[in-house]
């Protein structure tokens, strides 16, 4: 029975010693960056990014995540990020984006954002 307890004791001061140190690294902190109660966690937490390949004449509800780069090519405004060229049309009321072109070499595997 002596033995029981023993290791009983033990044991719980093993996870006494662990858990006091992490304790440390896991306290949120309203205002900091990472932590969950801040605005950036938030953000973190309702966002995410996911990636789709494109291809030519494909058409898209939304650019890719950090695409706000306009070009006129022919009189023809076009939104241009990384290679690929994007053109804005109309579907019904929605604006929608129409991958018009992609260079030789361009990264077609692209990311985009979602809200949840």
């Amino acid at each position: 029975m002596k033995r029981r307890e023993l290791m009983r004791s033990v044991a719980t001061l093993a996870v006494g010693v662990v858990a006091i140190p992490l304790s440390n690294l896991v306290e949120a902190r309203v205002g900091r960056p990472a932590t969950p109660g801040s605005v950036a966690g938030v953000r973190r937490r309702t966002r995410r990014r996911t990636r789709r390949r494109v291809y030519r004449n494909m058409t898209l509800y939304s650019l890719p995540y950090g695409c706000t780069t306009t070009r006129v090519r022919g009189g023809v405004s076009y939104y241009y990020c990384g290679g690929i060229w994007y053109q804005p049309s109309y579907q019904g009321t929605t604006v929608v984006y129409v991958v018009n072109e992609i260079e030789p070499g361009a990264d077609t595997n692209v990311e985009f954002e979602e809200y949840s």
